[in-house]
């Protein structure tokens, strides 16, 4: 069998996800869990609007939650799921794709799609989980000695259309969070396996969480996000006991609470759709193009990430926002989002590096200084 194997990978048989359209598909969705409303979370308005900003610009390139131990981070991602509408399916795709998909229609026709609905794709990816099991397994001698189509999908193909969100990421193996990224950036997975390669669609938000206080990703992993939302804990008592009290009238009466907040939650979700449609049509001034560009080039940003990303985060905010043009509040309230974590570090450094992207926006789009917005008591940079 060994003889086998190494003289069939030496002809590099390539199987295409076509040839897979027939697998088994991913095992359906267990009952729907009862999630707390979107609408409800109160507080954390940065980690928020950059949910719902790449909810409308998934190119954007995820969002990277740092912030203390229960503050709502998985509390939030989990409600911005159940948010979104239902999606359209190809019923029997073990990939979700949708019915319009060029690829899919290439493969088996137009008129022989099965078609349902089915909610937004939402993975919690494990700390413990394996490369197989988050690209997916190739079964090389059944694929070989039997010439059966051998892919069990994994957790990227699950996510394919959806969230992938992966808690405490700072914990997790440097290479997988590489895989993640990587499949994030491209929206495809490839899995090679003894000279048999598989390729499927894999496009999805990527949304990690974690502590500092557990460590630090690497600069050139943090880099690959495209926002970074940092929460604290809320300190005022009022606001505190509001938190609790809604909670506790959650777990009392799921379903009550919900539906209390289910008009709230459509009107969100109707504007989140309209967003996507604008999208296309938003412009953005050349003139605070290179504004963005030299932002980014006096804090010493490497590569041209940080440029893409503000560009496309005021695009989503505009769109949002119901314009189709977009304004210097909407640069003023995504740049720290979208550049913070680039800054390269300074163990002798005290000043926070938000604070520092606040000062160079302000040299140079010409507005007043934060420190002498907050000795004003006007609005800082970044607040809303």
């Amino acid at each position: 069998m060994k003889r086998r194997l190494n003289l069939c990978s030496a002809i590099n048989i390539e199987i295409l996800v076509s040839s897979i359209a027939a697998a088994p598909t991913v095992a359906s969705a267990s009952p729907r869990r009862v999630v707390f409303p979107f609408t409800a979370v109160i507080g954390q308005d940065a980690m928020k609007l950059a949910l719902l900003l790449n909810v409308i610009d998934p190119k954007i390139g995820g969002v990277m939650i740092m912030g203390d131990r229960g503050t709502g981070k998985s509390t939030t991602i989990r409600a911005l799921a159940d948010l979104l509408p239902d999606i359209e399916v190809v019923a029997d795709d073990p990939f979700s794709r949708s019915p319009e998909d060029p690829d899919i229609i290439a493969e088996r026709g137009p008129n022989s799609l099965p078609v349902a609905f089915k909610k937004v794709p939402m993975v919690d990816l494990p700390l413990g989980a394996t490369e197989d099991r988050v690209c997916g397994t190739i079964d090389i001698e059944k694929a070989l000695s039997e010439g059966v189509k051998a892919f069990e999908p994994g957790l990227l193909a699950k996510a394919n259309r959806g969230l992938l969100y992966v808690d405490e990421v700072n914990l997790l193996d440097d290479h997988l969070v590489d895989v993640l990224l990587d499949s994030a950036a491209s929206g495809w997975n490839t899995v090679e396996r003894e000279g048999i390669s598989i390729r499927h669609p894999a496009q999805f938000v990527l949304v990690g969480s974690g502590n500092p206080e557990e460590g630090e990703l690497r600069p050139q992993l943090l880099d690959r996000f495209g926002m970074h939302a940092e929460i604290h804990t809320v300190r005022d008592p009022e606001l505190r006991v509001q938190i609790v009290e809604q909670r506790s009238e959650f777990d009392q009466n799921p379903a009550a609470y919900i539906a209390r907040h289910q008009a709230q939650q459509d009107i969100l979700q109707a504007r989140l759709v309209e967003a996507q449609k604008r999208l296309p049509q938003v412009t953005i001034d050349h003139a605070d193009r290179v504004r963005i560009s030299q932002v980014c080039s006096e804090l010493d940003v490497d590569g041209l990430r940080g440029d893409i990303v503000t560009n496309r985060a005021a695009k989503a905010l505009a769109a949002y926002e119901g314009r189709t043009e977009v304004t210097l509040d909407d640069i003023r309230r995504v740049i720290v989002l979208c550049l913070r974590h680039r800054l390269r570090k300074d163990p002798l450094e005290s000043i926070d590096s938000g604070y520092k992207v606040e000062k160079v926006f302000c040299r140079v789009f010409g507005l007043a200084d934060p420190d002498e917005v907050a000795v004003n008591g006007r609005q800082p940079v970044g607040a809303r």
